[in-house]
């Protein structure tokens, strides 16, 4: 099991918005694109509440991008 390292840049960016609760667009590798907030987030997976507020759980290895939508 990989060991969540909250020094990595990336996690403390996904960090920030979380607690800012900032909306944001995620890419997966299948060509959708997910615009939510960031719930939590640990070393395999991010949960994204959609505008339905339905928590969505989504592996890292599916993951594009991440950007402020």
């Amino acid at each position: 099991m990989t060991e969540f390292d909250t020094g990595l840049p990336s996690v403390r960016q996904v960090q920030k918005y979380i607690k800012d609760k900032q909306k944001i667009a995620i890419k997966l590798t299948t060509d959708e694109t997910l615009v939510g907030n960031v719930l939590w987030q640990d070393s395999q997976s991010i949960c994204l509440s959609d505008e339905s507020q339905q928590p969505i759980l989504i592996w890292r290895q599916a993951l594009v991008y991440i950007k402020p939508a």
